[in-house]
């Protein structure tokens, strides 16, 4: 008797996390779609706050230059709401921050929702009783305040990517390296080796460029260290990304040292590098990106390098949208089991 109400519990349990999945998604889907710029963040704050210590720390945390760009541009473009003017109109912006300054706050703190009032919506609410705690909660939680928006914006354009993609070029790259990255409509195969990949989407005066390629780990060495990535990086842009003229090739910039972040994403461990590429003997350059792992036997080091060759416009955008590319990387077994869920 006690197995069959326990069985009867457990799937009573069942049916009720069923259910609310099933309101959840139908409450999505009656959402209207969010509004915005890519890279846009709406903060509704009251005048007074953004124009005094709390508005000067959200603009130094959100604000700062983008790193690795020839150009200044910002990591977010901030637009000021004041709460008073916070109608339906921006409701269903895409990236939203709330500051709540009030005497009334009991319990300070960041609180981060998804879809609040569109989807698919960020919604952080910096509540604080008064503005020194306040610039107290921005200041602790910078890092999670970016990451959040960064996260946001990256998954956007890889849901777009992913309705509107070029499958046979992840077909090529999984056939050299097991998995792949999800690339969108208009990437076209530039080049393809053995142990080397180069995919593109240009037009005029923008090129999104996708490095693909591997090289062997050499027993006894730290595959991982900034300089063994830059030396087997290096060697391989020179031997298969020529310039456009004699004796020029690709090169990763030594005249801004790239920075290293060892990262864990969706369970791939990897070493993130960021910093500037050029073209030796010419002037040609840009900034990129790139995701070093282990493959799957671990006899290999693979790499994807996103880079970005606008010399006439902003770079920001470009280069969100072509690491997302790098981003999007799915191991083959992982598609097909997210296929078949």
């Amino acid at each position: 008797m006690k197995r069959i109400i326990r069985l009867m519990a457990i799937m009573t349990a069942a049916v009720l996390v069923l259910a609310s999945c099933n309101q959840q998604k139908a409450r999505k889907a009656l959402l209207p779609n969010i509004t915005g710029k890519a890279g846009e963040v709406v903060i509704v704050i009251d005048k007074g706050d953004w124009e005094g210590a709390v508005g000067t720390v959200l603009r130094d945390s959100l604000a700062c230059e983008t790193p690795y760009l020839a150009q200044s541009e910002p990591l977010f473009t901030l637009v000021n709401v004041p709460h008073s003017a916070f109608t339906h109109m921006f409701q269903v912006h895409r990236n939203i921050i709330m500051v709540n300054i009030s005497s009334s706050v009991t319990e300070p703190g960041v609180v981060y929702r998804k879809d609040s009032w569109a989807a698919p919506q960020t919604v952080i609410h910096i509540n604080a009783p008064d503005a020194d705690t306040a610039v107290n909660l921005i200041k602790e939680n910078t890092a999670l305040l970016r990451a959040t928006i960064e996260q946001a914006e990256r998954d956007r354009i890889i849901r777009n990517t992913k309705k509107y993609e070029e499958r046979k070029l992840a077909a090529a790259v999984t056939e050299m390296i097991g998995g792949s990255p999800h690339f969108p409509s208009g990437y076209q195969l530039k080049a393809k080796k053995n142990d080397f990949i180069w995919l593109e989407y240009a037009v005029q005066y923008v090129t999104q460029g996708v490095l693909v390629f591997k090289y062997p780990v050499v027993e006894g060495e730290n595959m991982m260290e900034l300089d063994n990535l830059l030396d087997n990086t290096n060697e391989v842009l020179k031997n298969n990304v020529p310039g456009m003229f004699d004796n020029t090739y690709m090169t990763v910039s030594d005249f801004v040292r790239p920075t290293i972040e060892y990262m864990r994403y969706k369970g791939l461990d990897f070493a993130e590098m960021r910093g500037f590429w050029e073209v030796q003997n010419d002037f040609m350059g840009g900034p990129f990106v790139s995701h070093t792992f282990y493959s799957k036997d671990g006899k290999d080091m693979i790499v994807l390098l996103a880079f970005v060759y606008s010399p006439r416009y902003d770079k920001r955008q470009y280069l969100r949208q072509v690491e997302s590319v790098i981003y999007s990387f799915e191991w083959a077994q992982e598609k097909e089991d997210v296929k078949k869920d």
